[in-house]
């Protein structure tokens, strides 16, 4: 940073550490001023961290990394430049070479193809920690949950949509432990279903929720209609002995229900306080 007359501050996120990491970065921040720190009195996970500190932070560039010693600080110039004088709104670090154990790197592949086809954003490794944002993206965007995953597809669905990615060095484990398992997998794919289901339908649920509820009732209905007629015409049998009929009577109430889950979905999105939050991007003429 001081080589490339860069004016910065560290901000470090203690989340719920069980060991000595916050008397440590006490002394750090004793000793520089640029070094400042928040402490969960508990472990919230990723997310919330970044959240706190994306709330903190000040800078008009803010680069993110993780605490693992994987990620190299040279890095941060280009990714710099890349946000101040390409103009991209985020850049996202990408592994090249990895030294993940397979039973980690398998998976991370698979993850990223599912979700370049659900997202449309071309990045070859979305959960990389390493990545650069221009302070608006993270002014703009909040993140909770497990979905520190999936910034880059929130900075676009908030209109951000000039995201690049930047070949970085990846460097073995010296510290800790990887905490990547089954379960976070699982989660990931089930949070990529909520991004994608929150930036299409947050504020018009009934547009998925009635068109399935729709769709549902009308086939339910003819196949009861169908039904009807085929009784009255040839008297052969009797409606409730063929399976078609429930089929038709499931489909029908499954219809209704998905109706009225939109419909009630849809009050929930209109009577919300944030309903008329829009981002804009700038203002003329405004008042003093």
């Amino acid at each position: 940073m001081q080589a490339h007359d860069f004016s910065y501050e560290i901000i470090f996120v203690d989340d719920g550490s069980t060991d000595d990491s916050w008397q440590i970065i006490d002394d750090l921040a004793r000793k520089d001023s640029s070094v400042k720190a928040i402490k969960f009195r508990r472990n919230h996970g990723k997310s919330a961290g970044l959240y706190v500190a994306f709330e903190a932070a000040q800078g008009d560039v803010v680069i993110t990394m993780d605490a693992d010693l994987q990620d190299s600080p040279e890095e941060i110039p280009e990714l710099y430049n890349m946000i101040k004088k390409q103009g991209f709104h985020l850049v996202s670090g990408y592994k090249e070479k990895r030294y993940d154990p397979l039973s980690k790197t398998i998976p991370t592949k698979l993850f990223n193809w599912a979700t370049r086809k659900m997202s449309g954003i071309e990045l070859k490794d979305f959960n990389c920690g390493l990545k650069a944002y221009d302070h608006k993206v993270i002014k703009t965007i909040e993140v909770y949950g497990e979905m520190h995953r999936y910034i880059p597809v929130l900075a676009k669905w908030a209109g951000f949509d000039k995201i690049g990615q930047k070949v970085v060095k990846h460097q073995e484990r010296k510290y800790g432990v990887t905490k990547f398992g089954m379960e976070r997998f699982i989660n990931g794919f089930l949070d990529l279903f909520t991004v994608m289901f929150i930036s299409k339908f947050r504020k018009k649920p009934m547009h998925l929720f009635g068109f399935f509820g729709v769709l549902y009732f009308v086939l339910g209905f003819g196949i009861a209609a169908y039904l009807a007629y085929a009784k009255l015409m040839w008297q052969a049998y009797n409606m409730t002995d063929r399976p078609l009929f429930y089929f038709g009577i499931l489909a029908m109430i499954v219809g209704a229900q998905l109706f009225l889950t939109g419909f009630i979905a849809e009050l929930i999105a209109r009577s919300n306080s944030e309903r008329n939050h829009y981002i804009i991007e700038d203002r003329l003429n405004k008042d003093s």
